[in-house]
């Protein structure tokens, strides 16, 4: 399957960031998964990376996440930034989110271990709105979106650090994401080794909540909207 390099693959037009399972895969997430390498520049990774260090650092890595959807991860959600943070997360804003949506306000940062890795899920929409946004530091990784009713049916991102990734409409609902564990790093024939990885994620507020609402309930872990895990059958 994916990752293989056994079959041939197509990717789109000009794009060497995204791959799939065929032409209408491709053209169906055309809009909907989006990779925009080079979003950030290398002194915005560094901002962006010393900021979150300090935080990170006072946290352990974690192995049981509470839904299993993740492991070899710490994480934290974040509302305060610097003004040279600020300034990038609104970019991030403008590119990813229509200017009707509204966004959660604290950010989602997620740090994986070279050996972490995040399993097949979809965002629960009780959580999460339509849209996802999120930056790569550190290192490059894959991302793999398989249809949840249709596995055969799948594309993969290749994110690299500086990247910005957006997941909307179909590819939001319809698809799982997961990032691939480092044994599994593979872009088509090309290996894509993983070392540490941070994501620093923005959300668009579930619908029916207001601005001051912050999408949570029940039990449910304060940090990760992965609320819904599915893992489609190989």
């Amino acid at each position: 399957m994916a990752g293989s390099g056994r079959l041939a693959l197509r990717t789109l037009p000009g794009s060497g960031w995204v791959r799939g399972s065929g032409p209408a895969v491709l053209r169906r997430l055309q809009d909907s998964a989006v990779v925009q390498p080079g979003f950030l520049s290398k002194d915005e990774e560094e901002t962006l990376s010393r900021e979150l260090e300090p935080e990170l650092r006072r946290r352990r890595y974690e192995y049981d996440h509470w839904d299993a959807a993740i492991h070899g991860f710490r994480e934290t959600e974040k509302s305060r930034w610097s003004e040279a943070s600020r300034a990038i997360l609104q970019r991030v804003q403008s590119a990813a989110f229509d200017p009707g949506q509204t966004l959660l306000s604290r950010v989602h940062v997620l740090d994986l271990e070279p050996q972490g890795y995040i399993k097949p899920h979809v965002d629960s929409v009780k959580f999460c709105g339509a849209t996802i946004a999120g930056l790569s530091l550190l290192s490059p990784s894959v991302m793999r979106l398989v249809h949840t009713q249709e596995p055969g049916q799948w594309l993969e991102l290749l994110l690299e650090p500086g990247s910005l990734y957006i997941l909307r409409g179909s590819a939001r609902y319809d698809f799982s994401h997961e990032i691939l564990r480092d044994e599994e790093s593979f872009f088509g024939d090309r290996r894509i080794p993983r070392s540490r990885r941070i994501s620093v994620i923005c959300r668009s507020l579930p619908e029916g909540l207001g601005p001051g609402q912050p999408g949570r309930a029940d039990n449910r872990c304060p940090c990760c909207p992965c609320c819904l895990v599915q893992e489609p059958p190989c």
